[in-house]
Formats: structure tokens, C-alpha cells, sequence
């Protein structure tokens, strides 16, 4: 089950063209209460009038219109009766495709830079006369189309914004997507509301009620398992199949031995003593242990959980009259970074490309088309504690992936108390809401020399990772205090046996991920 968008929700489908906000400007276009979906450039205007959308929005991209090979987009979408939105390179090809002129004028705009708007403007109406834009562009539109209007120039942007109200076609230079744009969700809002006609109905109480009719659809009176991992997304997946199916629900908690400290003891109290869901106790600690001997490889690491997670699942079930429903928490973050036809894979998510191809289940993921913020969201709807809906996003390959070398019962102890000192700190710092994830990693395959009680030591590094986020799809390194990270670097080392030195991951995604694996 994909979960597909019910006919109460207007759909805005965003075209990437390989931009570091294409994501960024579906979640702007959520938060305008919109349901939107990211597609590849590659679709076609047939495509498009399939799938009845009521607007497109083109993204932003790193290349030049004027290279060969640059991402376009099947012309006739302009005649497809669809209102289309430009950003910045999508603005350019807008141009270009229709006949204006791009240039390479030898001088870019890079950062904040200041807007001049003229008058008559669909998109800047009410909007200032002159008002701060964030641009990134080294090409600018000097000349618009036939039809299409001028309507905002910047020092370096002559046409800064291109309208054609006839058509339903308009371009912005800017990134209106952006916090650096203050008044950037306005004209997205003016996109949406005014030339798409959007409805704003994609609020947290539609998304459940649709959720909860898809599922009831999909499964009748089946019976269905949900995957509990302790993380929030399989939490919320499952209060939301209890709201839908009830008693039909299993909830099969699997002990993998990877989870943090006290993590197993608080999900089986949330769900089975607190929410009276159904709940089977899975003690599986020595079978994935024993699945894992010899794995290094991350992807391999991952698979084999997944398979295994698969095969503990179908064993249940067994005893399960007609269970051939399985509840997954799959994000839509998941699904892109797992590859899809026309996204290339960073990693398999066990629940997505971790999934064993000879699975008995028939898939029920009814928040695949949400990002974490919603799916937090729709977890306090459904009154979920906060201490679940909350907690820290974890993977659900669980320690395995924070531990870079072989996975073996001694290593993950040791990565478990240092991960507990990092919560630990981190709470107590009162950091918990301004970090998206802070953990430890354990390289198991390396060691450094140190100096304790005037000895030397051979031990293992431990690295710390805290990031800012809004949806994992984007993060940066979180600043931590220097007097935060002393401490933790104190008790990790003197509370941790074998560990003697602690490092800090100061990367960014893009480049690298969250996760070391």
C-alpha cells in the first residue's frame, strides 16, 4: 500500500531538476496545508494530466540552461492546462523553452539581494515595493517571452519575475522556498491559492481520516502485524492502524539486541499497558547477532536485518489467523534515499530496499507520503506521549548501523553506554528540541593510542554526531556548547571501559548522511 493522496487533497507536483531545495519546496507547499509530491523532469505532459494535479512547480537545479545535457522538461507541459511556477533555474528554462533569453551576463547573485517590484504583479501583489530576496544564479533572464511581463528586476536580475496570466505561467529568480526570503511563502501562497485555486485541506485531521479510510479499504477484516522498532515513525504507524482496524492489529516487538538503553522496556509499556494494543515480545538478540558475524559492509548489514526483521515477522503471524497485512512506519524520505526509478539510491532502508523479494506480506505504510514533522504531528493528533512522539529519530537497523566494523554483542555495549551518556547530556543541556538526532558512533575497526593513570591505552574511538533538521532530507552540524561537549567527551571516557578518545562529526548532509552507515 503506497498510500496514495485522496481526492480531498489538491496536488501540487514539484519537477526536480536536481536542486538542493526541491524538497524544501514540498514542504513549504505542505505547510501551506497543499499535499505535494516530488517528481523527475522526466515526465511527460500525459503524465502529468494523469495524475490531475493542480499546479507545477519547476525546482531549482546546479546546471546551466546553456550546457549540453541540462535537465529540461517535455515542452508540452505548458500546454498541458496546468498552472506551472519557475524557480530560479526552472524560471530560466520557463524562459527559454518558451522564447525569451537566458544570458551569461559574467556576473552572478549569490545570498540575500534587494528586489525591485513593479506594478500589476499576480504573484507580488500587496507585497513591498522593494523587498529582500535570497538568489543563487549565475545565468539571468534579460529578455521574457512573448506574452509574458516583466514584473521585478534586482541589480544583476533584470527579470527577477515573469508572469503570463494568460497562460498560467510564471518564473521568480529568487528561492521563495527559502527563510532568507522573508516574504517567500507569500507568493507560494499567492501560487497555490490564487492562480491553482488549491484547496488548503492537507491539515493533520484529514491526513488521519484518509489514512484511516485507505487502510480499513486495503485490509477488510484481515488481520494485521505492525513492525514496532521503538522508533516514532513504527509507533505512529501503529496507533494509526489500531485507530483504523482496532482489535485486527498485532503489534510484534522485536528484541534485536541493537536498541538503546532502556528502549524495549518503555515500548512494551507504551503500547501494551498504556494504549491496550495487542503486543508479542519478540526476544531475538542472538539470531540477529549470530546473522550479523562476519558483516561489515553497510548495505549488506542492512539487508540482512531487514530479511531477518521479515522472517520473525512471518513467524508470528503464524499464529495469526489470515496475517498477511504488515504495518511498516516507511517515510517518504526513506523511499527517495532507497532509490526509486529516477532517484539514485544513498542507502537501502531496511523496511524499503532492505525488504527480502519472497515476503509473504502484503504492505500496509500509511504515512509513506509524510515527512518526520508531519508524522510527528499526526502522532500527538493521535495521542501518543510525548516521550514517543518526541524521541530522537533512530534507525531501524538500530546500533548496527552507529557501529562501523563487525557487529558483535561486546562492541554494542559499549556503543550503548556511551549513546546513553550522549541522551543523557543532551537532556539535561535542555538541547532535546533543538537537535534533530544526537548519537554516538563506534569505530570498531580502529584504535588510538592514549595516556590514563599514567599508563598507555590501545582503545577505540568513539564520535559524536548531533545534526539540526527539518525532515532528514537536508541537515546541518548542530553547535553544541564547548562546555556540553567536554562533558561528554569526559564521561565517555571515564565511563565507558575501552574507549580513549572522542571525536566530533562536524559534516553537513549534503555531503555526507546522518548516519556513519
Amino acid at each position: 500500500m503506497t498510500s496514495e493522496p485522496h481526492d480531498d487533497f489538491d496536488t501540487v507536483l514539484v519537477v526536480d531538476f536536481g536542486a538542493q531545495y526541491a524538497q524544501l519546496i514540498a514542504r513549504r507547499v505542505r505547510e501551506a496545508h497543499v499535499y505535494s509530491e516530488i517528481v523527475p523532469h522526466t515526465i511527460t505532459a500525459d503524465e502529468i494530466r494523469a495524475r490531475r494535479p493542480v499546479g507545477v512547480i519547476f525546482s531549482g537545479g546546479p546546471k546551466s540552461v546553456h550546457v549540453e545535457g541540462a535537465p529540461v522538461i517535455d515542452p508540452a507541459v505548458y500546454d498541458a492546462g496546468v498552472p506551472v511556477l519557475g524557480i530560479c533555474y526552472g524560471a530560466q528554462l520557463v524562459a527559454q523553452q518558451l522564447g525569451g533569453e537566458v544570458a551569461r551576463t559574467g556576473r552572478g547573485e549569490y545570498g540575500r539581494t534587494e528586489m525591485a517590484v513593479g506594478e500589476g504583479s499576480r504573484l507580488l501583489e500587496d507585497l513591498p515595493a522593494s523587498q529582500p530576496v535570497w538568489m543563487s544564479h549565475f545565468d539571468s533572464i534579460v529578455r521574457p517571452p512573448d506574452g509574458f511581463r516583466a514584473v521585478a528586476s534586482t541589480p544583476d536580475a533584470p527579470v527577477a519575475v515573469l508572469e503570463s496570466d494568460e497562460r498560467r505561467i510564471y518564473g521568480v529568480q529568487f528561492h521563495p522556498e527559502v527563510a532568507h526570503t522573508p516574504r517567500g511563502q507569500d507568493v507560494l501562497k499567492r501560487f497555490l491559492y490564487d492562480v491553482c485555486g488549491a484547496r488548503p485541506t492537507w491539515t493533520m485531521t484529514s491526513i488521519i481520516e484518509t489514512s484511516v479510510e485507505a487502510v480499513r479499504e486495503q485490509v477488510g477484516s484481515g488481520r494485521v502485524i505492525c513492525a514496532l522498532s521503538g522508533g516514532v515513525d513504527s509507533a505512529v504507524a501503529a496507533a494509526l492502524v489500531h485507530k483504523a482496524v482496532g482489535p485486527q492489529l498485532t503489534c510484534v516487538y522485536v528484541d534485536t539486541g541493537l536498541m538503546r538503553e532502556g528502549e524495549s522496556e518503555q515500548v512494551v509499556d507504551t503500547f501494551h499497558r498504556h494504549h491496550g494494543i495487542e503486543l508479542q515480545h519478540v526476544r531475538a538478540a542472538d539470531r540477529f547477532f549470530e546473522r550479523l558475524s562476519g558483516v561489515v559492509d553497510p548495505e549488506e548489514k542492512r539487508k540482512a536485518i531487514g530479511e531477518l526483521f521479515i522472517r520473525i515477522f512471518e513467524e508470528a503471524a503464524g499464529g495469526l489467523e489470515d496475517a498477511r497485512y504488515l504495518v511498516q512506519g516507511t517515510l517518504y524520505p526513506d523511499v527517495i534515499e532507497s532509490g526509486t526509478r529516477d532517484a539514485a539510491r544513498i542507502k537501502s532502508h531496511h523496511n524499503v530496499g532492505g525488504l527480502p523479494e519472497d515476503m509473504d506480506f502484503e504492505l500496509v505504510e500509511p504515512l509513506r507520503n509524510l515527512f518526520k514533522d508531519e508524522v510527528r504531528r499526526v502522532g500527538e493528533e493521535l495521542g501518543l506521549p510525548e516521550e514517543i512522539v518526541w524521541r530522537q529519530p533512530f534507525p531501524g537497523p538500530g546500533l548496527a548501523v552507529r557501529v562501523v566494523g563487525e557487529v558483535t554483542p561486546d562492541k554494542v555495549a559499549t556503543l550503548r553506554q556511551a549513546d546513553h551518556i550522549v541522551r543523557e547530556e543532551i537532556r539535561r543541556a535542555g538541547l532535546e528540541r533543538d537537535v534533530w538526532q544526537a548519537f554516538a558512533v563506534l569505530l570498531a575497526d580502529v584504535r588510538s593510542v592514549g595516556v590514563m593513570g599514567d599508563e598507555r591505552t590501545y582503545g577505540h574511538p568513539i564520535v559524536l554526531r548531533a545534526v539540526t533538521s527539518d525532515d532528514a532530507m537536508t541537515a546541518d552540524w548542530a553547535r553544541l556548547p564547548y562546555e556540553v561537549l567536554e562533558r561528554l567527551a569526559s564521561r565517555i571516557i571515564n565511563e565507558v571501559p575501552g574507549v580513549n578518545r572522542v571525536a566530533y562529526d562536524i559534516t553537513s548532509k549534503p555531503p555526507g548522511t546522518i548516519e556513519w552507515e
